[in-house]
């Protein structure tokens, strides 16, 4: 389409979850409850990891990153959601409408990468203990970690360009919460193949990438885990990787669902509702899961508390 057709729009107006004034306040209560425990948990599992030097390992370092792509990806999306539920006037400007999109898409994909970087880091300390801490060194960390957000930030502005280079040139109403490439896509008068080919081109090779690297790391893990002869040794082998597990299964699950459904199912109802599991629930979930399955977290949780005590005491 001719650039000189397109309209100049300066602003986005989201529709938001729902327009019943009824469930707005109940809507408005549970949403802020969650945001708050996701800031808290994720905050909460930050510092601890910083403050106790027993946890001082790449596990809990990769762990450490995974709070901060929850903490800024929900952050990116939810206190905006959560203005508009009473908001008359729900409006964005496009920047802010590309500057949201951007930090959430940039922090989505890191955390995809960072599971299966975290999935190689649970085959490395079970198969070769002994050399864990060689072959996972605090430089190869920080590399991994650098290349996880390097490319997240690299496909982000991939999918951001590409949307915001199209044409808009009727309504300006996203049928959303927040500033997501499917809806933007829906408003465009401009050809959207290309985006669309990318989406399932780039995500989608970082979705298969991530999940062929969880899958492989995990059965070399199950192979390590039946060369253990104690079944104690074998159950404390499993258990460090019960957490992930559950993590991986609850992110990539949800991703694909929105993603990759065929596009005859697709509902723009159903997608609002998972989009706000994805980045309200997932984001509190994570650092409770790992929180409450996790022997050393907890004993720095107690730790940190007794500390508490005896500051007050003095």
């Amino acid at each position: 389409m001719d650039k000189g057709n397109c309209s100049s729009l300066t602003e986005f107006f989201f529709l938001g979850i729902t327009n019943n004034t009824k469930v707005k306040v109940t809507l408005f209560i549970m949403f802020l409850i969650v945001y708050i425990i996701d800031l808290l948990a994720n905050l909460g599992m930050i510092i601890i990891i910083r403050m106790d030097s027993q946890l001082h390992m790449p596990m809990y370092f990769f762990l450490s990153h995974l709070s901060v792509c929850d903490l800024c990806y929900s952050t990116a999306v939810a206190p905006k959601m959560l203005v508009d539920i009473f908001a008359k006037n729900k409006s964005i400007p496009i920047v802010g409408c590309a500057l949201q999109f951007l930090i959430f898409c940039i922090f989505v994909d890191s955390e995809c990468l960072l599971l299966a970087v975290m999935a190689f880091d649970r085959y490395k300390a079970i198969s070769n203990p002994l050399l864990y801490t060689i072959n996972m060194s605090s430089t190869v960390c920080s590399l991994l970690v650098a290349g996880v957000y390097t490319v997240g930030m690299a496909d982000a502005l991939i999918h951001t360009t590409l949307a915001f280079r199209l044409c808009f040139c009727g309504s300006n109403e996203i049928n959303h919460f927040f500033c997501d490439v499917p809806p933007l896509l829906l408003l465009s008068c401009s050809d959207t193949q290309l985006n669309e080919l990318m989406i399932f081109t780039i995500f989608g090779f970082i979705e298969l990438s991530t999940i062929s690297g969880v899958l492989v790391s995990y059965c070399y893990i199950f192979l390590s885990v039946l060369k253990i002869h104690s079944a104690e040794g074998r159950l404390k082998a499993f258990s460090t990787c019960t957490s992930h597990l559950t993590a991986v299964g609850i992110f990539q699950g949800t991703m694909l669902f929105m993603y990759f459904r065929p596009s005859s199912s697709y509902s723009l109802d159903q997608d609002k509702m998972t989009s706000l599991f994805y980045t309200l629930v997932i984001p509190m979930l994570n650092p409770l899961i790992y929180s409450l399955r996790n022997q050393d977290v907890k004993g720095a949780l107690e730790k940190l508390k007794k500390k508490k005590r005896l500051d007050l005491r003095k």
